[in-house]
């Protein structure tokens, strides 16, 4: 089937198309209300499907005859650990787990609050707390007490699962410390802490709340899977950098199985018994979608890395995981390409290493930029795929469908829209804007399978901030412009257009301008106030290990090339050279925060930053240069 019949079909007659994705799922009462309505109004899928997604993941692949396939390969440089899991292994080590949360009383529909490092037991205990019908939330390890304090009084969990520590390159954090001032700030006090011991840390037990993952399961009974519809809440999934009251994305369980399945053929084109890698963190969606539950649907080898793209112990680490393992498909943030660019420019460390195996490289979380794609493509010679999703999504709203019709790539598009994700371009009138005009993002409703239909507990909000804005659509927040030939460009989030003398223009344009100078490993463009045009852009520099060059000269060579790319009106105002930009762990550069920077606005330091003291260099950087 060519794609465009595919994404016909999917738009033309959704139900049909989704109940023959649905059909490839081992359901124990298989759906036959495929697209119908819940209480709130929202259009929710496969409703009186019955299922269980651990089942789906674990227990039908060893009923299938893979259980001697391995299901998770483990690699951890940080503490020099590495071993397989087989999907038999795996079978037995959940529903051990999930005996041991049941014999702390978490049954269908309880939630369970999950603070891990990357080691498989985050993705045991995921998978547990699915297998009995709960909901788990997983809060990234080493997130701040106050934090984790906000979720538990959101979500309410019966149980909380974390370790002793993480260990972040050669950091030890200890994460028994901060559960237990998180619990003391929480309202809401879960009735058990369950505490994986690490032998780098042994954390302090207070009984009779905590519990060692040991002693737990030696005194578990197995527990069978819960079978659940599905429309019943896999997941609870707090959006990053969220402050005050937290936003928790609601994952059913059949739209998100059905989804996730249907993805990993349709664009990763991968297939049963291949290792697929996502170098992310289960914290994140991308870990939640792709390092647990759509690998292990689909019957593929995951791989769960403990590591860093650079410094664990080098810039070549991916490439050594790609070779050890013989990775068919590799998938990770931009800004860990460009991590690796900047201390490996010429890529010598990819040269060291057999990439055979690799068919594909996969990147989202952020906008890929030409210059990273092309250094990726031409120093590793695989395939690069940019694609588009939100958490609010759980997978690709756009991308190139490898197993369905592989498209050229555009640089900078992350090309069509994924089947089910009918895309359009709104002005702010909520208008139909024509092709190569820039403007909002939106999805026309009914959102396909694993979109999320709700806010945990808030479903005003969850109107207020998807649907609102223009009826009839899901506003994704995100802004860009579809071309002539229906490729999707996405230029930022629509606050990061800067409004120079009325004319509005995006820092993502103007950011694939400076990154394609010679010298920049990683940059971003923001728009500082300026009482004559409004705004002006500044670029952020980061340059490539190695390359010396002046201020000066740079920003005369980037000054040239706005002009020259984008014109006059560009307006580029300075650059500044700097040695790290502020960015979330999961490697989104925090813009908004620079902005405030620059305009002399207060600021919150979000708990999801991975590196605070950026904010104070950037903002001595910016009073050098009386930006400020």
């Amino acid at each position: 089937m060519s794609y465009q019949s595919e994404y016909n079909a999917s738009i033309d007659t959704p139900e049909n198309f989704w109940a023959e994705q649905a059909n490839q799922l081992p359901w124990y009462t298989p759906p036959k209300n495929i697209l119908s309505k819940d209480e709130n109004g929202m259009d929710r899928w496969f409703a009186d499907g019955v299922m269980n997604t651990c089942y789906m993941a674990v227990d039908h692949h060893v009923n299938s005859g893979r259980g001697e396939q391995n299901a998770i390969i483990f690699d951890s440089p940080v503490s020099d650990t590495k071993y397989t899991l087989t999907f038999a292994q795996l079978q037995d080590k959940v529903a051990t787990f999930a005996g041991a949360l049941a014999a702390k009383g978490v049954g269908k529909g309880d939630r369970v609050v999950i603070y891990m490092p990357m080691i498989p037991e985050a993705v045991i205990a995921m998978l547990a707390v699915a297998r009995l019908g709960a909901i788990h939330s997983v809060v990234f390890g080493g997130f701040a007490p106050n934090e984790l304090a906000v979720r538990i009084d959101d979500a309410t969990p019966k149980v909380i699962v974390t370790a002793s520590c993480g260990i972040e390159i050669s950091k030890i954090i200890s994460y028994k410390p901060l559960v237990d001032a998180a619990i003391e700030q929480a309202s809401h006090k879960p009735d058990s802490v369950i505490v994986f011991q690490r032998e780098q840390v042994t954390a302090e037990m207070h009984a009779p709340r905590d519990i060692d993952w040991n002693d737990a399961v030696a005194n578990a009974s197995p527990a069978e899977p819960v079978p659940v519809n599905g429309t019943d809440p896999l997941y609870i999934l707090y959006t990053s950098g969220t402050t005050g009251t937290p936003k928790g994305v609601v994952r059913d369980n059949g739209g998100h199985a059905a989804a996730l399945f249907y993805s990993m053929k349709a664009i990763y084109n991968v297939e049963a018994g291949d290792v697929y890698w996502a170098a992310s963190d289960v914290g994140w969606v991308v870990g939640h979608s792709y390092i647990v539950y759509g690998p292990l649907l689909k019957g593929c080898t995951t791989v769960v890395y403990e590591g860093k793209p650079v410094r664990t112990p080098d810039a070549g680490g991916f490439w050594r995981m790609c070779e050890e393992y013989k990775i068919s498909t590799l998938f990770a943030a931009p800004t860990a390409f460009r991590a690796i660019k900047k201390e490996d420019p010429d890529g010598k460390l990819i040269e060291q290493y057999d990439l055979s195996a690799l068919n594909n490289i996969f990147m989202a979380g952020e906008r890929l930029d030409p210059p990273t794609y092309d250094w990726t493509v031409e120093k590793t010679g695989k395939p690069v795929i940019d694609h588009w999703w939100q958490t609010e999504t759980g997978w690709a709203i756009c991308g190139n469908l490898l197993g369905v019709e592989a498209k050229a790539p555009k640089p900078g598009s992350a090309t069509l829209p994924t089947p089910g994700f009918k895309v359009e371009v709104l002005d702010d009138d909520g208008n139909v804007l024509p092709a190569n005009t820039q403007g909002s993002i939106a999805i026309k409703l009914p959102l396909p399978p694993s979109c999320l239909p709700s806010i945990w507990g808030n479903f005003e909000r969850f109107k207020e901030s998807y649907l609102t804005e223009f009826p009839g659509y899901y506003c994704s927040g995100d802004g860009g412009y579809i071309d002539e030939d229906g490729y999707v460009f996405i230029m930022g989030r629509t606050d990061d257009v800067i409004n120079i003398a009325g004319h509005r223009l995006s820092t993502g344009e103007m950011e694939e301008v400076v990154a394609a100078h010679p010298a920049v490993a990683e940059c971003s463009v923001i728009g500082v106030k300026d009482e004559l045009k409004g705004q002006l852009p500044v670029g952020l520099v980061i340059l490539k290990d190695g390359v010396e060059i002046d201020e000066a000269t740079l920003f005369a060579d980037l000054k040239a090339s706005m002009v020259k790319q984008i014109g006059p009106i560009a307006c580029f105002k300075e650059a500044l050279i700097v040695n790290r930009l502020p960015k979330t762990r999961s490697g989104k550069i925090l813009r908004k925060i620079l902005r405030q920077i620059a305009d002399g606005q207060s600021y919150t330091v979000p708990s999801t930053i991975d590196d605070p003291a950026s904010l104070d260099e950037i903002s001595s950087v910016m009073k050098e240069k009386s930006l400020i």
